[in-house]
């Protein structure tokens, strides 16, 4: 596939942006954004720079293809090679090597349901690795606010970054499909939150199990594209209920969205998610087992005082789990709204 080419060209810039080790997240997450605008024209630039505060441009993300909803910014079928590669190289520095690895995953995974399912009746291809989007919003700066936006089909990611701090909220990571074969290896790119969750429920005895599984089916995120600002109240299981083996599992799961952010940013978020534990529910909606190596096909949320997770599995063609949406948001600091 074409993004390999891409992502040896991209080792080679991540190499060029200097040692990760002499920096400090943020200057070279900047250094990496300076690099990609300087391989871009004027006409380019002036498509992927928005206002950091453009409200349109920051809610224009979702889990539909960009057919059925239009991203802003520059698609990577508009961008050479190299180009690509330092896009790559930028997203690479805002997210964790396992974050961009699932990102991969999911692009991936993209491209591959594009070869199963051929164009669409007007001749265009709905789906791949050249319909991703990057914007830029604000002036990439080690001290003032400005944010990256990434997605394309089943994949938002939303970092906004403030100085030191790094804001993943809200971020859509999905797959379509969710499980498949690529030079004979089986990928699932969010398996781990289907495996995660299930142990936790797993855990949990007959008592806490009826309290955190909901008397009714959910089929799609709650709080997902379109829904930003919106609220919801906790269900199921609170934490405090759980023993600490069964907190600790919590804790894990969670980390599979946390942890998609750079290591320092995704350190100081877990921190405060840690804290906020006492006050954190969990909530299941649906069948309560799941074929071993496959995704559950079961809804679940997770929520707290500053998190919202959904994993929401969907069935098409009577495959279920086929394809998975799953939603990131922080209610309280949503696009890094929350002042320093």
């Amino acid at each position: 596939m074409r993004i390999n080419h891409t992502v040896r060209v991209f080792i080679l810039i991540s190499f060029s942006l200097g040692s990760a080790m002499a920096q400090t997240a943020t200057s070279r997450i900047v250094g990496a954004a300076n690099t990609f605008l300087s391989t871009l024209d004027q006409k380019q630039r002036q498509t992927v720079l928005f206002s950091f505060d453009d409200e349109k441009q920051r809610a224009r993300w979702s889990n539909l293809p960009t057919s059925m909803v239009p991203r802003g910014g520059l698609s990577f079928k508009e961008l050479t090679s190299a180009q690509r590669a330092a896009a790559l190289a930028l997203v690479s520095s805002a997210l964790s090597q396992r974050g961009f690895e699932k990102v991969q995953q999911i692009m991936e995974a993209d491209e591959v349901l594009k070869h199963n399912e051929g164009s669409n009746p007007g001749g265009n291809p709905m789906f791949g690795q050249d319909l991703y989007y990057i914007s830029i919003l604000g002036t990439p700066s080690l001290k003032d606010p400005w944010m990256l936006q990434f997605g394309g089909h089943h994949l938002a990611i939303n970092v906004t970054i403030a100085g030191e701090r790094g804001v993943l909220t809200p971020t859509l990571t999905g797959a379509q499909p969710a499980l498949y074969t690529i030079n004979g290896k089986t990928v699932r790119p969010l398996g781990q939150e289907s495996d995660k969750a299930i142990a936790l429920l797993n855990a949990l005895d007959d008592t806490q199990r009826k309290q955190a599984i909901l008397g009714f089916r959910l089929a799609d995120l709650v709080l997902g594209p379109g829904q930003d600002g919106k609220t919801i109240q906790p269900e199921g299981l609170k934490a405090t209920a759980m023993n600490e083996r069964q907190r600790a599992i919590l804790l894990d799961l969670i980390s599979e969205w946390a942890n998609i952010v750079h290591e320092s940013a995704a350190a100081a978020r877990m921190t405060e998610l840690k804290a906020d534990l006492s006050d954190t529910w969990f909530a299941w909606s649906g069948p309560v087992t799941v074929t071993p190596g496959k995704n559950i096909t079961a809804y679940y949320r997770i929520q707290g005082p500053h998190l919202v997770i959904e994993y929401a599995p969907q069935t098409l063609g009577g495959d279920p789990g086929l394809p998975v949406h799953t939603m990131y948001r922080d209610p309280t600091n949503d696009y890094g709204r929350k002042p320093n």
